[in-house]
């Protein structure tokens, strides 16, 4: 038997079996639920350009920080340094400008400068994902014990660089077109280098081999060793990724704040990991996706925008977001129960 578009009428059925099974579907209804419900409550205030702007903008480096994280997790790993590593970047970039510049003053500094400001920002990042790699990969140490690690280190080496104090000569220019910037006068680039970040890390996940081999050793790291893959390599190199985007992350959080933010990332770190985990992806690996992780990163940001809108205390948001999370991680389990009994 088949349906008017020629399809089997139980491959139809298979299709939206899995639609239905898939977080991914679930999360993103929830997304709409908490869009059409603070739209209905305050639609003059929560319902604008503006509003939805600021969002994306609010937004942008975490997504940037979580797509490395879900490559980690993908594997069956953790990273808990990113926050740490997002503040050391942005210090270290901070500290290069100012060397360079007469003075120690990067206000009026050009883009050469920013432009050396840029490479040791991701160069710092990606050192300590290196680091982080080696230890979890070579070392076999556990990877919440070496993040866990490293996310101190990171901020102590951060605070020793500039006494504890945040740096607040920032290039204006960095902040004029990265920070504040648009693109057609409407679209901050803050915003269009997430997205493009996180389209091109997108492609890398599911289309290459690269992100084949994550999602194989996610599901069976000794299976993926015996078919070939270089294990030890791979898993280094997805440290390294998540640092080099903290690097970037560091980056971008600078232009946009227009100084170091040294207690301002510090939970960064869970954030991602709970957007991650929101999205969809298991934190056993194996599973899952970057458009299930930008889901899952806009919840706790809508919920925050739209409890701040209608005059709700922030401390709820922390409730909802604690029972989204448990319940997209209670969801893996049954998923994965019910696979395991087929």
């Amino acid at each position: 038997m088949t349906t008017l578009d020629g399809l089997p009428t139980a491959e139809r059925r298979s299709l939206g079996a899995r639609l239905l099974s898939a977080n991914t579907f679930w999360i993103a209804l929830v997304l709409l639920a908490l869009i059409v419900v603070f739209s209905a409550i305050a639609p003059e205030s929560f319902l604008t350009f503006f509003n939805f702007q600021q969002l994306f903008i609010e937004t942008a480096v975490l997504l940037v920080i979580a797509v490395g994280m879900t490559f980690v997790i993908i594997t069956g790993g953790i990273d808990l340094s990113v926050g740490s590593v997002l503040i050391f970047a942005g210090m270290i970039s901070a500290k290069t400008m100012e060397w360079m510049s007469p003075g120690q003053d990067a206000s009026n500094a050009g883009w050469g400068v920013i432009t050396a400001g840029l490479v040791v920002a991701i160069a710092g990042g990606s050192l300590w994902g290196l680091i982080n790699g080696l230890l979890v990969a070579r070392a076999n140490i556990p990877p919440l014990i070496v993040t866990l690690g490293t996310l101190g280190a990171a901020l102590g080496v951060a605070s020793l660089l500039n006494d504890g104090t945040n740096v607040r000569t920032v290039p204006l220019e960095l902040r004029d077109s990265l920070g504040f910037g648009t693109l057609e006068g409407n679209i901050p680039n803050l915003v269009v280098v997430a997205v493009v970040i996180t389209v091109i890390f997108g492609l890398v996940l599911h289309t290459t081999r690269f992100g084949r081999y994550t999602f194989a050793i996610g599901s069976n790291p000794e299976a993926a060793r015996r078919a070939g893959i270089g294990v030890t390599r791979h898993l280094t190199n997805v440290y390294l990724l998540t640092g080099f985007l903290a690097g970037i992350a560091g980056f971008m959080s600078l232009a946009y704040f227009q100084s170091t933010t040294i207690s301002g990332h510090t939970t960064d770190n869970l954030n991602a990991i709970a957007g991650v985990v929101m999205g969809g992806t298991s934190l056993f690996g194996g599973i899952g996706t970057i458009l299930g992780t930008v889901i899952g990163v806009f919840i706790p940001a809508v919920l925050q925008k739209g409890f701040n809108i209608i005059g709700v205390q922030p401390y709820w948001q922390m409730i909802a977001v604690g029972a989204v999370l448990v319940a997209a991680v209670w969801f893996d389990q049954q998923r994965r129960r019910s696979q395991n009994k087929r």
